[in-house]
C-alpha cells in the first residue's frame, strides 16, 4: 500500500515538474480567441511567469505531495508498529493466561488427592509390643512383615500399593519396633550427625520423650526418622522421602499413641 502511493505521488511530482519546465520554457504567454475571433484572450496560467520563473502553485503542489507522502508514510509505520505492539501484548496475555491455567490445574489435583486422603485409617500394631497405632491416608496400603510374634515387628505403608520390601525399594514409611535398647538404636545414627548428613532434634508423643533425625540417610533415602523408647525395645518410624514429609508431619505423628 505505501509503495502504491510513493508511486502515485513520484508520478504527480514528475507531472508538476513537467509543467514547471513548460512554463519555465515559454517566452511567449498563449494566445487564444473568442468565438468571433475578435478579441484575443490570454491564458493567465502560462502568462504568469514570463521571465522563466516557475509557477508558485506548481511548488505549492510539489510541496504537498511531498507532504502527502510523508505523512502516509507516518500513518502506515504508525499502524504496523501499533499491530506489532499489540501482537506482543496479545502475545504475553496468552501465556499468562495459560500459566495462570497450569497453576490453578495444579493446584486443583493437590487439593482433590489431599480430600482423597480423608477420612483416614488407622494402623494398630500388637498389644504386646505397646499398641502402637497412628492415622494414615486412606490411599495408602500397609504391608505387615512381621507382625511381632518373634519379638519384633514390622510394616510397610505406600500410596496406592507397598513396594518391594527389599532394603533399594522405597516405600513411602516403614514402622518397627526394633529388639534393641533406645539408647543402642539412637546411637546408630552418630557418624552420621557428626558428619552433618542429619541432624537430631528432641520430639514428643504425649508425654513420652524421643529424637527425630532429618537428613540423607543413604542415596535413595532423604526423609526422618523418630525413635521413642518403648520397654526394652525401640518404636521407630522412618519416612523414607521428603514427599511424604507432609503427611507424616501432618497426620501420622500428631496421631501417634502407644503405651510405653
Amino acid at each position: 500500500m505505501l509503495l502504491a502511493m510513493v508511486l502515485l505521488c513520484r508520478n504527480m511530482i514528475l507531472s508538476n515538474l513537467s509543467l514547471v519546465c513548460i512554463c519555465t520554457n515559454s517566452n511567449q504567454p498563449s494566445v487564444s480567441f473568442t468565438k468571433n475571433n475578435v478579441l484575443p484572450t490570454i491564458d493567465v496560467m502560462s502568462a504568469v511567469n514570463q521571465r522563466g520563473n516557475a509557477n508558485p502553485l506548481v511548488i505549492v503542489s510539489i510541496l504537498l505531495g511531498v507532504l502527502v507522502v510523508a505523512v502516509a508514510g507516518f500513518g502506515v509505520w504508525a499502524f504496523v508498529n501499533y499491530m506489532e505492539q499489540k501482537n506482543n501484548v496479545d502475545g504475553i496475555v496468552a501465556k499468562a493466561v495459560e500459566t495462570a491455567k497450569k497453576e490453578q490445574t495444579t493446584a486443583d489435583e493437590e487439593l482433590f488427592l489431599e480430600r482423597e486422603k480423608q477420612p483416614t485409617r488407622q494402623l494398630l500394631g500388637p498389644s504386646d509390643l505397646g499398641s502402637v497405632k497412628f492415622d494414615y491416608p486412606k490411599t495408602w496400603s500397609v504391608y505387615v512383615d512381621k507382625d511381632g510374634s518373634g519379638g519384633s515387628y514390622v510394616a510397610y505403608l505406600h500410596p496406592g500399593s507397598v513396594l518391594s520390601i527389599t532394603q533399594r525399594a522405597v516405600n513411602a514409611l516403614v514402622v518397627s519396633v526394633e529388639d534393641k535398647e533406645y539408647e543402642d538404636s539412637l546411637k546408630a545414627y552418630d557418624g552420621q550427625v557428626q558428619k552433618g548428613e542429619l541432624k537430631a532434634v528432641p520430639i514428643k508423643s504425649g508425654e513420652e520423650q524421643g529424637t527425630r533425625l532429618d537428613g540423607t540417610f543413604s542415596k535413595d533415602i532423604r526423609g526422618a526418622v523418630v525413635l521413642f523408647k518403648l520397654r526394652d525395645k525401640t518404636l521407630k518410624l522412618a519416612i523414607q522421602s521428603n514427599d511424604f514429609l507432609g503427611d507424616f508431619n501432618n497426620i501420622i505423628l500428631t496421631s501417634l499413641k502407644f503405651n510405653p
